[in-house]
């Protein structure tokens, strides 16, 4: 039995099916080209005839080498024969290498959904596998509900598999298409399946709803299966499908399994996580497996101790190996140990080493308690623990702003809301005062053009910089509207760089200006 596992991306099919997404065509090929530079075995490019994008895909498709692009559909409908059924003459005009088709191998689901006899569902399997073979085409079986239809009628829905095969499927992959399934169920019918067709010829497609999708897979290649269908991030229909992301190195890393992708590859999963994510326009899952932003991260001062010996002691794989880093942590729980990993993270080294550190940790917890989140803001941390040590000049000094908000009707009889905010503030080098007017959509982006309209002459730097998230926290509900806030910034640039900052008090107006505060000096700093 060969040990290498190939790897079919159902992402811009299955995945699309997802509540919330849909793919432009842009998208589709970005994606198809990002998956065959990864080195993923088969990219499902959607199904031919269903939608305007997948037709339009499949008429100028990527350039994917390696990678076999392969066009989705299903058997031939009943009382047709192969060569007049549209659907199987749309997969052919997609003219991809590959075909995927999907048949019932549930006898109960044959008799109900389709309303056709079983032996009619399986003349259908055959003969669309043998026309499509005889067109040239590689052809791939997935046999939908596979493990409902085996559990109640294992002759029926084994017979189907081997139908399939003796048809010509390079591929016969096994469905458990209601993700109800457990992983010992999967290996046990997997195996017995793989003594009736060939294991190198057995794929697997697993659904996430009992949320035990990669283990299930991972089950089936035990068992012999030698394909894994899933999607980037595990996104799919319902609660998802198996995510590749948390497949693909666990085959390698911790099973051994031989697949199309160099391990140095693997050095970019966390970047194609990322891709998809960005195409969706959302945040990836902090705590996702290997590429998350948590998958690393260590808060507790006993780990990270323990971490500064040997950083086995709280980590299963390198995190450089999948294209993540280790993140340490800063929160009431760090310990001296947090601190000084921070310090050397930021090229601190020698400062690591200053006796300060242990009045700085004092300090930090007892920022935390006052609502501080320095864990994640990252720019203020470190603004926060430079100006202790002395190593950040002050490159501008706020000596005052006020702001007023003004709700009136304009001459259309519309209600408008401005924003003026005045600012008082002095450079560095100089005891002058400058003062600013500015207006906003809100008191912060009032306030935000007063500051830069100030420093503006002196930093032309910051003509680069922008606002690209803002947060605001109740941290003490049971005040009312006189609760203590806690405001985060996401500030970025046109290179890329990504800081975040924060600013804790009861009042949200002096919050956001502690935390843009921060944005714009670590914006000087850091230039």
């Amino acid at each position: 039995m060969q040990d290498k596992v190939f790897l079919y991306d159902s992402t811009l099919r299955d995945g699309s099916q997802a509540r919330g997404i849909d793919f432009t065509v842009a998208d589709k090929l970005a994606i198809a080209k990002a998956l065959a530079e990864f080195g993923i075995d088969y990219i499902e490019g959607g199904w031919p005839g269903a939608n305007p994008n997948d037709d339009a895909f499949f008429a100028n498709p990527p350039p994917v080498k390696k990678a076999m692009l392969t066009a989705f559909g299903m058997t031939r409908r009943a009382g047709r024969s192969a060569e007049n059924d549209p659907g199987l003459q749309d997969l052919l005009q997609a003219n991809t290498k590959s075909i995927c088709l999907v048949g019932k191998a549930w006898a109960h689901q044959v008799e109900t959904a389709l309303g056709i006899s079983l032996k009619e569902n399986k003349r259908m399997v055959e003969e669309s596998i043998t026309y499509l073979r005889e067109q040239g085409r590689e052809v791939l079986f997935d046999a939908e509900h596979f493990f409902d239809g085996y559990k109640s009628n294992p002759t029926y829905a084994l017979e189907i598999a081997k139908t399939a095969y003796a048809a010509g499927a390079r591929w016969v992959v096994l469905c458990d298409t209601n993700g109800g399934s457990m992983p010992n169920d999967i290996e046990a019918i997997v195996s017995k399946v793989a003594a009736e067709v060939p294991g190198s010829a057995l794929g697997i497609h697993c659904h996430n709803d009992t949320d035990q999708a990669v283990a299930n897979s991972l089950a089936a290649v035990r068992a012999g299966a030698r394909q894994v269908q899933g999607t980037i991030n595990g996104i799919g229909e319902r609660c998802g499908n198996a995510n590749l992301i948390s497949i693909i190195p666990n085959l390698m890393l911790k099973m051994g399994m031989d697949t199309s992708i160099p391990e140095k590859k693997l050095s970019q999963l966390r970047s194609l996580s990322r891709l998809i994510d960005e195409r969706l326009n959302r945040d990836g899952n902090p705590h996702a497996p290997y590429v998350g932003d948590s998958a690393f991260a260590h808060k507790g001062g006993l780990h990270v101790s323990a971490m500064n010996k040997d950083s086995s002691s709280y980590e299963h794989v390198s995190p450089e190996r999948v294209g993540n880093h280790r993140v340490v942590l800063i929160s009431d729980k760090a310990g001296k140990s947090n601190v000084i990993n921070r310090l050397k993270a930021l090229g601190m080294e020698k400062e690591a080493q200053d006796e300060r550190i242990d009045k700085l940790v004092k300090e930090i917890k007892e920022r935390e308690k006052q609502g501080y989140a320095y864990e994640d803001a990252d720019a203020s941390f470190e603004l926060l623990v430079k100006r202790r040590l002395g190593t950040i000049p002050t490159f501008f000094n706020l000596h005052s702003f006020r702001i007023t908000d003004e709700r009136r009707y304009n001459a259309k009889g519309e209600i408008v809301t401005m924003s003026e905010a005045t600012v008082k503030l002095s450079m560095q080098d100089s005891s002058e005062i400058i003062m600013e007017v500015a207006e906003g959509n809100g008191p912060v982006n009032a306030m935000d053009a007063a500051i830069r309209k100030a420093l503006a002459p002196k930093y032309k730097r910051l003509a680069d910089m922008y606002l690209s998230d803002y947060k605001v926290r109740i941290l003490s509900p049971q005040d009312a509207t006189a609760a203590i806030t806690r405001v985060m910034i996401e500030s970025g640039d046109s290179k890329g760089r990504r800081w975040t900052t924060i600013g804790v008090s009861a009042n949200v107006i002096d919050a956001s200006f502690n935390a843009l505060h921060d944005a714009i000096t670590y914006a000087l700093m850091k230039k």
